[in-house]
């Protein structure tokens, strides 16, 4: 597998990066590209080349905003983490949210309804 390279935040782009100690992919900050689907895309092929690996992969989370897009993006990417839950992969859902961002709860607990593998929502500390 390819090593993983860091996206950088952007305005409209969340921050993509990856710890292979912990095998952790981490997503945060706001999500709406103009073309969500060719953002999300290169991730996309990376996890599931990552999830091919039985020792499993860790999607933190910790997105304020995200558009329709974005979403349908967020949601293809639970399901390749779906699937290999499936399989038997070490997979879980780490989803962090800001208490004064209702919104960032309410995505997140609509996001762990679509799922049955491991999903915590943590409330991000002050």
């Amino acid at each position: 597998m390819r090593v993983f390279d860091t996206i950088q935040q952007t305005v409209s782009t969340p921050l993509v990066s990856y710890e292979p100690g912990g095998r952790v992919l981490a997503i945060s900050g706001e999500s709406y590209p103009e073309n969500s689907f060719e953002f999300y895309a290169p991730i996309a092929q990376w996890v599931k080349a990552a999830l091919a690996d039985p020792e499993g992969l860790t999607l933190d989370i910790n997105v304020s905003y995200m558009n329709s897009s974005s979403t349908k993006c967020m949601l293809d990417l639970l399901d390749l983490f779906e699937d290999a839950y499936g399989r038997g992969a070490a997979v879980s859902i780490i989803w962090r949210y800001d208490r004064e961002n209702p919104r960032s709860l309410d995505l997140a607990e609509e996001f762990k309804e679509e799922v049955t593998l491991p999903f915590a929502i943590v409330e991000l500390e002050e």
